[in-house]
């Protein structure tokens, strides 16, 4: 909420959707996410929204919920998307009951069994057309979740909830320099053939980080690249190499 006070006015002609756990999936916040101009992709639990899952079964006896089967290969397997949605239905009991659009997915193997499940409101109406592409948009808060946060959090940048060094500026110092290494890094991934070489040959970043710690400690390097070349060469790497 103050996140949408302060910000809010700054984003909220770019269209954005905001992303969110059913922790927010309440009239409240979703009324102040559209005063502020924006929309929503929300995960809806049962447990916490029995009026709107009473709805949505009432519904459904009466043959109002859409659903769509969609088949998918994995790669390594195959599985079976099934999409159900329903457009305005209440996200709470009550007259001045906010209207929102609901859906879920069931992932099954072809044996049956159920490998995820989830459901979300939204305040996009759905279609056969987008009903896939909302809830893939509600899942990657994981996506961000396991590729941005956890990364920082696990994986070498020791990036903590309680991240408190220092009683003034250390603490955004070091803060600051986190988040641009971890840009940095990810620019290079993207970019730099060397670099995604290396990275292929010590896939886990802990790995990476300790063995640039070593390097650095001992040798003093004009610039990143000659870095890269003098990792490429002890690992035998081809710096030529085209991926």
């Amino acid at each position: 909420k103050r996140w949408l006070d302060k910000f809010g006015p700054c984003y909220s002609h770019y269209g954005v959707t905001i992303l969110g756990d059913d922790l927010y999936c309440h009239q409240p916040m979703c009324e102040k996410m559209l005063a502020h101009g924006f929309h929503f992709i929300l995960v809806c639990k049962p447990d916490s929204h029995k009026e709107l899952y009473e709805w949505v079964e009432e519904l459904a006896a009466q043959g109002e919920v859409q659903e769509l089967n969609v088949p998918r290969w994995t790669g390594k397997r195959r599985e079976f998307d099934t999409y159900r949605f329903v457009n305005q239905v209440p996200l709470r009991g009550g007259e001045d009951a906010l209207l929102v659009n609901w859906c879920e997915i069931y992932t099954r193997l072809e044996d049956g069994t159920v490998v995820y499940h989830n459901s979300f409101a939204t305040n996009h109406h759905i279609t056969e057309a987008n009903v896939a592409i909302i809830v893939s948009c509600g899942r990657t808060r994981w996506k961000s979740e396991n590729e941005g946060h956890n990364v920082l959090k696990k994986h070498g940048y020791h990036f903590d909830h309680n991240y408190g060094h220092g009683n003034k500026y250390l603490s955004a110092t070091l803060l600051t320099m986190n988040m641009l290494s971890f840009l940095f890094h990810t620019i290079q991934e993207l970019v730099d053939n060397n670099y995604q070489m290396i990275r292929r040959k010590l896939p886990r970043r802990v790995t990476f980080f300790d063995d640039l710690r070593a390097l650095t400690r001992y040798i003093c390097f004009s610039s990143w690249e000659e870095l890269l070349q003098f990792m490429m060469k002890g690992l035998k790497l081809n710096p030529n190499e085209v991926t």
